[in-house]
């Protein structure tokens, strides 16, 4: 399939054209987090088709996206070039604005490691997390276990749960509600109240601190297609 051509001199039509085919920001998502193998892309994106895949993989190259990098221990891996790391506010962006809508997952939606990665960075408050002491969570969702050190300003994320050696200061495991808590829907108090947070080991008073370490604002109620249907129109 030839990529789309707009027709139209503008930077946002060429960035478009560059990565506006269907799967080929959610690469991009995947790779902000590391390099990564074909294979782990394709475990990562479980329902885009193989052909599409390689597909997409060979026009983000085309386009100076991403490069193929082989490495001794892994064979070939794909990673952003610098072009391609250029995206990371982009794609952190487009999830603060998509989270608004995003309400409660449909039956066979998943999380990924990486999709859930990048929802703690693209929820993640520089600015409250500065004047809060550095702290260390680790978070269970599912069999996806993440460690989430907060130092000052910045976060590290790593796919693995906290060490012996460094053990989290909190540990929680929780389910999709985990959204309310992020949105501030549910208060902390709740959400441990109503099982919607479990605490693993380490201090259940933290999670106050996570919710104001990691907040999106959630977005106005959607109608449904009904109503808006029915709304009247107007000139």
């Amino acid at each position: 399939m030839a990529p789309r051509n707009y027709g139209q001199h503008c930077g946002m039509v060429t960035a478009l054209e560059l990565v506006g085919e269907r799967w080929a920001l959610l690469i991009v998502r995947d790779l902000l987090v590391g390099a990564r193998r074909y294979t782990d892309l394709k475990a990562g994106l479980p329902r885009v088709p193989s052909n599409i895949l390689s597909t997409r993989l060979k026009e983000l190259q085309e386009a100076g996206v991403i490069r193929r990098v082989p490495l001794a221990r892994c064979g070939i891996v794909y990673e952003l070039t610098e072009l391609g790391r250029g995206l990371e506010d982009v794609v952190l962006a487009l999830g603060r604005w998509g989270f608004q809508s995003m309400g409660e997952p449909a039956e066979g939606d998943v999380v990924t490691p990486d999709s859930l990665a990048t929802a703690f960075r693209t929820a993640f408050r520089p600015e409250a997390a500065g004047q809060l002491p550095p702290t260390r969570y680790e978070v269970r969702l599912g069999e996806i276990a993440l460690t989430l050190v907060v130092t000052g300003e910045t976060l590290a994320v790593a796919q693995e749960p906290a060490g012996p050696d460094e053990p989290a200061d909190l540990a929680l495991r929780t389910g999709a509600g985990l959204r309310t808590v992020i949105s501030g829907e549910t208060a902390p108090a709740d959400a441990l109240r109503d099982g919607t947070v479990e605490v693993v080991s380490g201090d259940a008073d933290l999670l106050a601190r996570f919710a104001e370490t990691f907040h999106l604002d959630p977005g106005p109620v959607r109608r449904t297609p009904a109503r808006l249907a029915a709304a009247p129109l107007t000139a």
